[in-house]
């Protein structure tokens, strides 16, 4: 009689099991085919295989093996959570440690689509300076849209440079931003407003990142400690789904803001 396991761990507990469900996902394979996409031997992976098949995740003939119908289904599931996992793999203590409940619900379920991103570690000599990667991709961007919670003293130098290159600008300010403008009046960020491409709106409500932005090639965020403190270090991502997930996000505060034309 086999023994049965709980499948969680038949599922995951091994690297090779995963992998042979994850390559059938797509339809059937040869063992060959499964070897030298996993880079191992017949010997180290017919094992697996027959744990998978005591199982009923998969089935074979001959030398060919395909998912049963619970294996379609596990592996329908299992691909939205290791997509997740990558997202939180890049660094676990920094997710943990920082506010994400500025994500709505309906995006943070789906926070798998930011897919493989880079955990961006700035110098302190480069506290204060924009992504030098995001900046010069917004050069060759259509737009470039942003979320803040913070007055940035380069937003006056280099949203200037990037009109002149024809790129759209809109920027969604917290309400204490504006009031710290209006208090502290920045002449050369209200010549902005002057321009066209440049789009200038207020969120009324509070904002619980530090801020997040995305052109045609990356999605910045900068999010906050969990106890509401900064810190410099940022995601960075460039997948295509990231960056509609991105602009989902910004649309998602932007459509409870209100245009300004004039501080």
């Amino acid at each position: 009689m086999v023994v049965r396991k709980p499948l969680l761990g038949i599922v995951f507990a091994s690297h090779k099991r995963k992998g042979v469900l994850l390559l059938l996902k797509d339809g059937p394979r040869k063992i060959d085919s499964i070897m030298e996409q996993l880079s191992t031997s017949r010997q180290a992976l017919l094992p697996q295989i027959r744990i998978l098949e005591d199982h009923y995740l998969v089935t074979h003939n001959k030398d060919t093996y395909e998912l049963t119908g619970i294996g379609k289904l596990i592996v329908d599931e299992m691909n939205p959570l290791l997509d997740t996992l990558e997202v939180f793999n890049i660094d676990p203590d920094y997710w943990g440690s920082h506010n994400i409940e500025f994500i709505p619900p309906h995006l943070l379920e789906r926070i798998s689509e930011l897919g493989k991103c880079d955990l961006i570690k700035p110098a302190i000599t480069d506290m204060y300076e924009f992504n030098p990667q995001f900046y010069e991709h917004s050069k060759l961007s259509r737009s470039v849209s942003r979320v803040s919670t913070f007055f940035h003293p380069l937003y006056s130098k280099l949203y200037p440079e990037l009109m002149k290159l024809g790129v759209a600008i809109y920027l969604v300010l917290s309400q204490e931003v504006l009031d710290r403008l209006k208090d502290k009046p920045e002449p050369d960020f209200a010549k902005l407003l002057e321009n066209e491409q440049f789009n200038l709106y207020l969120y009324p409500k509070k904002i619980d990142v530090l801020t997040f932005a995305y052109n045609d090639h990356y999605l910045l965020i900068n999010l906050l400690r969990s106890n509401g403190d900064t810190d410099n270090k940022h995601i960075l991502c460039s997948n295509l789904s990231a960056l509609e997930w991105g602009k989902e996000l910004f649309q998602y505060y932007l459509k409870d803001s209100t245009p300004i034309t004039k501080i």
